[in-house]
């Protein structure tokens, strides 16, 4: 009997051969039939006679379902081998052919079969082993699309761990990685034999075999740890609990079998140890920091901790004999760091249960550190984590008492004594007088490299979390935090150390230079703390300004210490009187012989104003950007001229023009280089600003430069976009008038819009003020694609979007009435449906009420055309939709917060007036309310007259003087005093209006009619009202 393709693929099977057979079916038909791959439809024995009879799979009418596990692998395989091809016409259908495969069941188990054959090409199986990590993200858990059976799981789980033999070290860290992350889903509930199973193959006398289980030990522990979720801590803390003594007793047996072999000699045994050490400690490591709610009730975890001391005493003796710049010697020093990873991690996580831990990791630190018990066999990355555990218990807030002793816990209390007790004045001393008497000095390799590679030099990586990780800010974080902690102890060393340094020191003698250099540093990064112990303003007139005028060679440490020092200091305490002198300095240093000077100095000109030497500090800061090669410092530089545009503002126009003429070739340059890129779009950003109008000559260099930078299909935009978009809005906002360049560079735009990005916000103001530019020009351009965009957004979009897109639609209102009106056109029914719905959030209802204000005060014809399609919409009569948006007026006009809008909405409403329409007059009382309301908000009684006065009015005549803190005006801020003077709501006097339109309704109704209309209106408010009236 015949067995169809559909009866292959439904039929239920009986483990792997059978998911693995339903799998080959699919590859072969898809070989046959390319055109019908992955159709359920059954395909006629004329379609397949059709297919060429030599290729694979086809054989005759029918294509074959039953084949054995290694034909299923044999076609896999090949399409695996093709996928690893260098040439991308055979790479191309390879990968696609893989990526039809993922969803059809069998396909991991085929991948299985393919990786853990040690016989096949390792490139071959290193792909099967990354596509099946990869599925098992996307296809492992239950409610994935395309999810694996429960079957297939169960036979690749099982098929896993059935042996730990892989020989090649990447690729069985892979298999590990990949067993972690299906026990990260599975286990334990789903896979409850996987520990089990992990821990005997750990016991394994084959050296192989126990390292590679050791090895999935590892990543299943770590991946377990990372779980964050209440039920998952649970389990992995029942997990620790159960198998901790286990763990420790492996570390320990493999510990001691690396220490037998180190004192025989056996080295290459001692590495086969040392890698069974390094792993089992990880393991340690995840459980001891991650397993434990109360870690220090259990006597196994503090055994293991207290334990560490000696263990790397241990290991810091056998470095003594083991050669430098080796595989072995690097495993070591793994391992070594590694012990001080599980001290820091542990007090990281649970500092309480580090208490008993506080003393001796202090002693231990501190004497391999800061004397002389260290040396021989400390390293700098072992330095590194003792002066970081140093700092970690000194800075701990959980040791710190409150100010009242008694409000603090016992345990804090018990920590801060532990504390006290070690901190001693001798101890601190001694700390203290080491970190900056050997630890500040330059090294022979910072001095080699200042004279090699000055500014690699200068660009050595500080800030952030460096401390972590490197020795010279790790020890000035350090020295910085004992210093703050314990300031009333230190600050009489360090001002002994600066009483010892009076004076010009000898040119000849470089220790004492570099001594004086580390004592500098010292106080610098103190300032703070030495703010009442050292009158600087007389050390720098007496002391510093002299030492900065020592031009010799070999004093270069000191010039470039001194101008930092002064810049630590001048926002600490320092007179202004004192600033033409460091001016005068800084002038000279800019000139100085030596790069590493100058660039430190251009640092320091970070300060306040200094008009008088602009010229002279902007040409040399010029010079220096030009001499400097490396990006890192060119960044640096332009930083500082940046600041230094962005602090004199439009004062700096007269000295830009050789820098304006250096910056297209820096772009240029700076091609392969996004980061010098974006520090050049920066100082752009401030050069515009101080430009202002005048910016528009560099339009030639300025709008390629845009375009580039927010063009989203160009590769750069990725790092140069954001500051690309705020070029864009500075220069449109300081630009005189529109030019067709820059017109055309909105085509950017509508990809950015698609994107909903962090930096919608800063689009919305370009286009705002593209309105604001050239309303008529830009909206007959590019409104029908933006009016497209915004009702995609309004559809997909948080509440403060949705105010966003209003507000241009706003703008375009305001600028343009009748223009604006037809362009939004589409999206003027969904305000008005927002109105007459009551939009629940204030902020929208608003800019519904705004915009909508704005269409029936300065585009009544418009309006009703919009409220006669509306009431078709709505299949109501027009008048019934009119006082019904009228009633919603009314009762949300609460939402309003804004008194332009508030006075908009009083004189929309008036509009209205003068009328013969019932539902107008049915609304007269609302309407009345409204405007008396808005004549509160805006009416101001002069004391003297006892008259009211708009205060929203303006006219030309008023200009108001900008104060010195005060920034000019832009180019926009001028339109947008321009179109105020144009706008209903700052030239028609709200008193006036409203005086008319009931004036008119008066002459409309007659006299007896409009008193009726009125007795509809509350007798307070209509006092109100005839008091903001009186004089008419």
């Amino acid at each position: 009997m015949r067995l169809g393709l559909a009866d292959a693929l439904q039929k239920p099977g009986s483990g792997t051969v059978d998911v693995q057979r339903r799998f080959l079916s699919i590859t072969v038909l898809h070989t046959c039939f390319p055109e019908q791959a992955w159709s359920s439809e059954p395909t006629d024995a004329a379609s397949c006679r059709a297919v060429k009879a030599g290729e694979p799979g086809c054989s005759g009418p029918n294509p074959p379902v039953s084949m054995d596990l290694n034909s299923a692998s044999t076609v896999v395989l090949q399409v695996l081998t093709q996928a690893t091809s260098q040439d991308t016409a055979v790479l191309k259908p390879a990968e696609e052919q893989l990526k039809q495969w993922e969803t059809q069941p069998g396909f991991y188990s085929v991948l299985l079969n393919i990786f853990t054959n040690h016989d096949l090409d390792v490139n071959v199986r290193w792909l099967a082993v990354l596509y099946f990590k990869n599925g098992i993200d996307r296809y492992w858990r239950r409610v994935a699309p395309h999810a694996l059976s429960e079957e297939e799981k169960s036979t690749l789980r099982a098929g896993l761990i059935t042996n730990f033999n892989e020989p090649i070290n990447q690729i069985a860290t892979q298999i590990a990685v990949l067993i972690a992350k299906v026990a990260r889903l599975d286990c334990p509930r789903q896979w409850p034999e996987l520990i089990p199973i992990l821990i005997e193959s750990v016991k394994v006398q084959d050296d192989l075999r126990q390292h590679r289980a050791l090895l999935t030990f590892y990543h299943v522990t770590k991946t377990l740890a990372s779980k964050r979720l209440a039920a998952d801590r649970k389990l992995f803390y029942d997990l620790a609990s159960g198998i901790y003594n286990f763990a420790c007793s492996l570390w320990n047996h493999h510990t001691d079998t690396f220490l037998q072999h180190i004192s025989s000699g056996n080295e290459a045994a001692a590495l086969n140890s040392l890698e069974r050490t390094l792993l089992s400690l990880k393991v340690l490591r995840k459980l001891t920091v991650n397993g434990f709610m109360e870690p220090h009730e259990n006597m196994e975890v503090m055994g293991f901790l207290h334990g560490i001391f000696d263990r790397l005493k241990q290991f810091l003796e056998c470095s003594r004999s083991v050669d430098t710049d080796t595989v072995f010697r690097d495993k070591l020093e793994k391992t070594i760091i590694l012990f001080t990873k599980v001290l820091l991690d542990f007090l990281d996580q649970h500092p309480f249960s580090f208490t008993p831990l506080i003393q001796r990791s202090l002693e231990f630190s501190v004497s391999y550190v800061f004397t002389e018990v260290g040396e021989g066999v400390t390293f700098e990355r072992f330095i590194v984590q003792c002066m970081n555990l140093i700092k970690m218990i000194v800075k701990n807030y959980a040791y710190k008492p409150s100010k009242n002793f008694e409000d603090s816990s016992p345990e804090t209390l018990e920590a801060h004594k532990i504390k006290m007790a070690f901190f001693t004045y001798p101890t601190l001393t001694e700390i203290c007088r080491r970190l900056v008497s050997h630890y500040f000095l330059l090294t022979e390799e910072e001095l080699t490299m200042w004279e090699e590679d000055p500014e690699g030099f200068t660009v050595e990586e500080t800030g952030g979390d460096s401390w972590k990780y490197s020795l010279r800010p790790c020890t000035e974080v350090l020295f910085i935090d004992i210093f703050h902690e314990y300031n009333q102890t230190l600050t009489p060393v360090l001002l002994e150390m600066m009483q010892r340094l009076q004076g010009p020191t000898n040119v000849e003698d470089m220790n004492a230079l570099l001594i004086k250099d580390a004592v500098y540093n010292a106080i610098g990064l103190a300032a703070f703390e030495l703010f009442d112990s050292v009158d600087f303003d007389q050390w720098f007139k007496n002391q510093l300004l002299p030492e900065l005028q020592v031009t010799h060679n070999r004093y270069k440490p000191l010039r470039r210490r001194v101008i930092w020092l002064i810049g630590q200091w001048v926002s600490v305490k320092f007179k202004s009187d004192l600033r033409p002198m460091l001016y005068e300095a800084i002038c000279n240093l800019l000139q100085d012989q030596d790069l590493v000077v100058r660039i430190e100095t251009a640092t320091t000109l970070k300060t306040d104003q200094f008009l008088p030497y602009l010229e002279t500090m902007f040409t040399l800061l010029f010079q220096l950007l030009q001499q400097v090669t490396e990006c890192d410092t060119k960044m640096h530089v332009l930083h500082v001229l940046s600041c230094v545009i962005e602090r004199v503002n439009m004062q700096i126009r007269p000295y830009v023009g050789c820098l304006v003429q250096y910056l297209p070739l820096l772009w240029k340059q700076s091609e392969e280089h996004n980061m010098l890129r974006c520090a050049i779009l920066t100082t752009l950003i401030h050069l515009v600003q101080g430009l202002g109008a005048d910016s528009k000559n560099l339009y030639p260099f300025l709008l390629p430069v845009i375009q580039l930078s927010t063009d989203v299909s160009q590769p750069p935009h990725v790092y140069l976009l954001e500051d690309g978009l705020e070029l864009w809005l500075v220069t449109l906002e300081n630009s005189p008038c529109i030019t067709p360049e820059l017109l055309r560079i909105f085509q950017n735009m509508p990809p950015l819009l698609e994107q909903s990005s962090e930096n919608l916000r800063t689009c919305f103001k370009i286009i705002n003020s593209y309105i604001f530019l050239s309303s008529t020009e830009f909206l007959q351009t590019y409104a029908a694609g933006l009016c497209q965009s915004f009702c995609e957004l309004l559809n997909d979009i948080t509440t403060e979007g949705q105010v966003q897109v209003l507000k241009v639609v706003e703008n375009a209102l305001k600028v343009n009435p009748v223009l604006g009106s037809q362009i939004f056109q589409p999206i003027l029914p969904c305000v008005f449906r927002g109105i007459i719905e009551g939009e629940r959030y204030p902020v929208v209802m608003s800019t519904y009420l705004g915009v909508m204000g704005r269409v029936m005060l300065q585009n009544t014809s418009f309006f009703s055309s919009l409220l006669n399609v509306m009431a078709h919409k709505c299949n109501q009569e027009m008048d019934q939709l009119l006082g019904n948006m009228i009633e919603m007026w009314v009762d949300r006009m609460d939402n309003i917060t804004q008194p332009e809008r508030r006075k908009l909405s009083a004189l929309a409403l008036l509009s209205l007036l003068p009328s013969d329409n019932s539902v107008i007059q049915d609304k007269f009382c609302g309407i009345i309310n409204i405007s008396v309301e808005g004549l509160h908000d805006v009416m101001t009684e002069d004391p003297e007259t006892r008259t009211y006065k708009d205060c929203m009015l303006m006219s030309h005549l008023e200009e108001p003087k900008a104060t010195e803190d005060e920034e000019p005006p832009t180019e926009q801020d001028k339109r947008k005093k321009m179109l105020a003077l144009k706008d209903p709501v700052h030239t028609v006097s709200l008193q006036q209006f409203t005086y008319e339109k009931l004036k008119a309704q008066q002459e409309l109704l007659g006299e007896q009619g409009f008193q009726s209309l009125m007795e509809t209106v509350d007798t307070e408010i209509v006092t109100q009202l005839q008091e903001f009236l009186q004089g008419f």
